[in-house]
């Protein structure tokens, strides 16, 4: 049938669902599952391309921050409910206002286990047996243990396992998913959402080109041809008596990220690099502001300080997050070491993004030597992981016992963001090349070394130096002791060496909205009297993971593929109760 738009009054065809879910992330598709279970008839209205289903949990580490797991046990770390909700609160900084995030925070400490992690291992889903020790807290105590659970096979795996979970109920035609759609507004009828309004986008803002080098998708070609007559309008509707919103957040849009930035911060906004999707751009969250649902929290973001223009550039600004070393000498513009806080990653990212923010320029440097590198320089993501990516235990073994020499070959070869040279004068004339102008005087950069390095003269015996406090610190978790070299000074090591030095020229980077669609615990969204608006949910990050802001100002880390997991299935368990 067809009904005129009450806006366009164009004719446009309509077709109805149990339920329809804006976005096809890991969130909407754990959501969808958890219905078809149920016995629920789903469509999935999401804006990118068949092979990127799974958003960008498909390009995702993995990492879940996860209590009294069997890993855990079988290390010896005493870990709890109440402990990971002690560190939670600690790192959040909630005040009185996060009523609602307070309750998912709670949430999450009480269920990951039972509703992420024992779900997952039920889908045959398994984890690396070390857990890491992340985000352990600078001025404001964060992880007082180490959770953070990598997934074996990365974000990838997962997104695989869903996928597979879910062709059954597309041969059946029980889904649909709707490739390359775009919701625009939402249906209400007597105050009840009754479902969205779609339009057809001929391209995507990603590009999939660049997938052919990578391993590929057993996503199955996801056509709509069992909506033919949808299919052949640019714009429809589909009436469900659910809509459950799982666009992502709003910081794939670097507009939204300047028009939130946090006060305190000095505006480097201008400068910062994309390290989500560009069609996570906010749009739907403005549809529910506009219907009056609650926007909390979105100033609440989750940067990282160590980006860098990525190599294979999908998008304007495109940028690619990486895990810098422990060891490397972090500077400013002109070469000096930043401090009195010596920069150093893996304790507050929250505070690392702060500190990089206020420097003079948007750009900072990391110097490391070679042998530091290949043992600590890692990059965020699946593509970049290919030995976890593809459960390949002996390449990942001998990456961790001899050094990651293919993915610094890899970055040094690809990326105009990552220097070499032989002598730190020969350093230095390329990162002074790579800049407007020379910044950095002749011989900055040795001597700053130079007074690293003093600490490590022959008669030295004692270190008094932060950043070394804390690699000691950092390596008296094993795991960590294994990717994390031990205190040593900053120079040339042998004449074979491919490279002496590295610097790699660093710039923030935009990832993860911590706020969002205000939800209550069935996932409902709220109006500005906090009141569910009845038939209408919001998962994942849409929600800000919960509640509109359930991490606060921080995260743990780890806490976003496992929230996504936990909010979609509490609203399925209130759309449909078992």
């Amino acid at each position: 049938m067809t009904i005129e738009h009450t806006n366009t009054h164009q004719q446009i065809t309509e077709s109805s669902f149990d339920t329809v879910i804006a976005g096809g992330g890991i969130a909407g598709l754990v959501t969808a599952l958890e219905l078809l279970l149920k016995g629920q008839r789903i469509c999935i209205v999401d804006r990118d391309t068949p092979e990127r289903l799974g958003g960008l949990a498909r390009w995702a580490f993995g990492g879940m921050a996860l209590c009294n797991t069997h890993e855990q046990k079988r290390m010896n770390i005493p870990d709890s409910t109440t402990k990971l909700l002690t560190d939670w609160h600690s790192f959040a900084e909630f005040n009185e206002q996060d009523y609602w995030p307070k309750l998912w925070a709670n949430e999450y400490a009480k269920h990951n286990h039972d509703k992420v992690y024992l779900w997952l291992k039920a889908l045959g889903l398994k984890f690396l047996p070390a857990v890491n020790w992340v985000e352990r807290g600078l001025y404001t105590p964060g992880n007082s243990v180490p959770r953070y659970h990598v997934l074996w096979g990365t974000g990838w795996g997962l997104v695989e396992k869903i996928i597979e979970q879910l062709t059954p109920y597309l041969e059946s035609k029980q889904l649909t998913i709707l490739h390359q759609h775009k919701v625009v507004t939402l249906i209400q009828h007597d105050e009840k959402v009754a479902g969205v309004n779609v339009i057809k986008e001929c391209s995507a803002k990603l590009s999939s080109t660049k997938l052919s080098s990578t391993k590929k998708s057993s996503t199955p070609s996801l056509t709509t041809s069992q909506l033919t007559s949808m299919a052949n309008t640019n714009e429809f509707s589909i009436l469900a008596d659910n809509t459950v919103i799982a666009c992502g957040g709003i910081n794939g849009s670097i507009e939204r990220v300047k028009q939130n930035w946090q006060s305190p911060w000095p505006d480097q906004a201008d400068n910062i690099l994309n390290g989500a999707n560009p069609i996570s751009d906010g749009e739907l969250h403005d549809e529910i502001a506009n219907l009056g649902g609650n926007i909390t929290r979105a100033e609440h973001m989750w940067n990282y300080a160590a980006g860098i223009k990525h190599p294979q550039a999908e998008f304007e600004g495109h940028g690619l997050s990486l895990i810098p070393s422990k060891s490397a000498l972090w500077l400013n513009h002109q070469g000096e070491r930043i401090g009195p806080m010596p920069l150093i990653t893996g304790f507050d990212t929250h505070d690392l993004c702060q500190q990089v923010a206020k420097q003079e320029k948007p750009w900072t440097w990391q110097v490391l030597t070679w042998d530091m590198a290949i043992k600590e320089l890692a990059v965020s993501g699946s593509l970049h992981n290919p030995s976890i990516r593809d459960k390949k235990y002996m390449s990942f073994a001998k990456e961790i016992l001899l050094g990651n020499t293919r993915l610094v070959h890899q970055l040094i070869e690809e990326s105009d963001d990552v220097l070499v040279g032989q002598s730190l004068e020969a350093l230095t004339k390329k990162m002074n090349a790579s800049t407007s102008e020379n910044f950095i005087a002749d011989e900055k950069i040795a001597t700053e070394v130079s007074k690293y390095n003093a600490q490590f003269a022959d008669s030295a015996v004692i270190e008094n130096d932060d950043q070394i406090r804390r690699i000691h610190h950092a390596r008296q978790w094993r795991p960590d002791k294994l990717r994390t070299c031990k205190p040593t000074a900053i120079k040339a090591k042998r004449s074979d060496y491919p490279y002496n030095f590295i610097a790699i020229k660093l710039r923030l980077i935009s990832r993860k909205s911590l706020g969002g669609i205000q939800t209550n615990l069935a996932s409902q969204v709220l109006h500005n009297k906090e009141q569910p608006i009845q038939g209408l949910y919001c998962v994942g990050e849409a929600a800000g993971f919960g509640g509109g802001g359930a991490n606060g100002k921080r995260s743990l880390e780890g806490t976003f593929l496992s929230a996504c997991i936990l909010t979609a299935r509490n609203a399925a368990q209130s759309i449909q109760p078992t």
